[in-house]
């Protein structure tokens, strides 16, 4: 299995969601808190999936 990086928007957009849930879970944007752990699980999920399959 051949793993590629992933593309930087692709990267930004991961970023972002782990970012939002965790400032989310720490209280900095309240009205995500009830969504922070899937914030952050669907940051890593698009990394690991960006890094399996090319061109995502």
């Amino acid at each position: 299995m051949k793993l590629t990086p992933p593309t930087f928007g692709v990267w930004l957009i991961a970023l972002l969601l782990g970012a939002g849930g965790i400032a989310a879970r720490l209280g900095y944007v309240p009205v995500l808190a009830p969504h922070a752990f899937w914030l952050v699980v669907a940051g890593f999920g698009l990394l690991v999936l960006s890094t399996l399959f090319a061109r995502l």
